[in-house]
């Protein structure tokens, strides 16, 4: 048997077959199919058109209110009631509804619905969050979706990998974001396309969970299927809090065939902004700063996470935002906005000038909850900052983690974090 990637060993094992190589075409058994509101009622529509009548097993769905929620018009609800009857009719149980939801990137691995071997697809390009615990874990399209839905299985090409070696310690206002960007800098947004970017190195080793989220999130900014980190103690620790007990580690062959290689050492690196319009522009923040914001983003299936807003509180505390800059700070799941209330953060965002909404996309797609209107300049947590992504076509986004976003907030302008202190 050959040596394999991470990747290679998944769909090897899901498809039945001793061992796998890049290219390879192949049927293979798919362990959860992640939809949500804004992409589940083409999907029922098609599985309907193809003369399917009952789903291959009701236990690989997930289907998640995030994108419109609460709906903001006649449209967004129908859409939420187009997958709500379906997962009622079809017995789905892993159905998340308003109120008892969030962000889909973070209720399926907080809910236990992913472990580290599994292979899920879902009709969201970042689903290749779900890296970050061990997972092959690849957006597609509605169609394919809905054939999963019907058959259980899909067809894969199997991707080859990208290995990407990150070494040396943070420093300080220095976090995973700016490590992704860093890396999405050197690969350009299209450098592993249609490969898988495995990352290593005692940077991400020393990661939690909260920071390999972001780390996955955004593999799909630089063309990849996905990204995924070999699961550790780490790992099996996060597991166990969410109820899996059966999680096992994964990591690639020692003597596994890559793609390529890529090195980065973070040990000096500054905090990263992206600026627009790509994810890859991301430069040092000294380079930017001084731009006026008229709005600043906290949370997002990207940095919507408790130790994401921990950065952000420790650096708002008793401070305000700047009265010309409005502050959205978006817990990504019910569970994470009580742990801010518990915390009494929750209070001191709001004293602090902030507006939380619920768990949604919403800004970050520019379709609810803080769109931006003509030449408005943007700061965000998230994850893209593509032309008219966030609002009007004239607006524009820069792209930071969490630390830079608070005190960018107070200040109105870019800022770097180190002028604080």
């Amino acid at each position: 048997m050959s040596a394999m990637t991470i990747a290679e060993k998944i769909l090897a094992q899901h498809s039945g077959k001793e061992s796998v190589s890049p290219g390879d075409l192949l049927f293979a058994k798919v362990d959860r199919i992640l939809g949500t509101d804004v992409t589940a009622s083409l999907s029922i529509q098609v599985f309907k058109d193809m003369g399917a009548e009952k789903v291959f097993d009701p236990s690989l769905l997930v289907l998640v209110n995030d994108h419109f929620v609460p709906a903001k018009d006649i449209q967004a609800a129908q859409l939420s009631k187009n997958m709500r009857q379906f997962a009622h009719e079809q017995g789905v149980d892993a159905y998340f509804e308003v109120g008892r939801s969030g962000i889909c990137h973070s209720i399926v691995p907080d809910q236990g619905l992913v472990k580290p071997g599994d292979l899920l697809v879902g009709a969201d390009s970042h689903t290749c969050t779900y890296g970050a615990v061990g997972a092959l874990a690849t957006g597609v399209g509605s169609t394919d979706m809905a054939a999963a839905w019907a058959l259980g299985e899909l067809w894969f090409r199997v991707p080859s990998t990208i290995r990407v070696e990150v070494t040396g310690k943070l420093k300080p206002f220095v976090g995973a974001k700016d490590v992704i960007l860093h890396v999405i800098s050197k690969l350009g947004v299209d450098g592993a396309l249609y490969k898988v970017l495995e990352f290593h190195g005692d940077t991400i080793e020393a990661m939690n969970i909260d920071e390999r989220i972001t780390i996955s999130n955004m593999a799909v900014e630089a063309g990849a299927k996905s990204g995924i980190i070999p699961s550790d103690e780490i790992t099996l620790t996060y597991m166990k809090e969410v109820g899996v007990h059966d999680a096992q580690l994964l990591d690639a062959d020692p003597d596994a065939h890559y793609d390529s290689v890529l090195r980065v050492d973070v040990s000096d690196l500054k905090p990263q902004v992206a600026k627009p319009y790509l994810p890859s522009n991301a430069v040092d923040v000294d380079e930017v700063v001084g731009q006026q914001l008229e709005q600043v983003v906290i949370g997002s299936c990207t940095n919507g996470r408790v130790s994401d807003f921990e950065v952000a509180w420790r650096l708002l505390q008793g401070k305000k935002v700047h009265p010309s800059t409005r502050l959205l700070i978006i817990p990504s799941t019910r569970e994470i906005f009580q742990q801010l209330m518990a915390n009494g953060w929750a209070n001191d965002f709001v004293e602090a000038g902030a507006v939380i909404t619920p768990s949604t996309c919403g800004p970050c797609i520019g379709g609810h909850m803080g769109v931006l209107a003509e030449e408005e300049t943007g700061l965000y947590t998230t994850n893209r900052n593509f032309v008219g992504r966030n609002g009007h076509p004239t607006s524009k986004v820069f792209l930071s983690g969490p630390a830079v976003a608070a005190v960018s907030a107070i200040r109105g302008k870019i800022t770097n974090p180190e002028v604080m202190f």
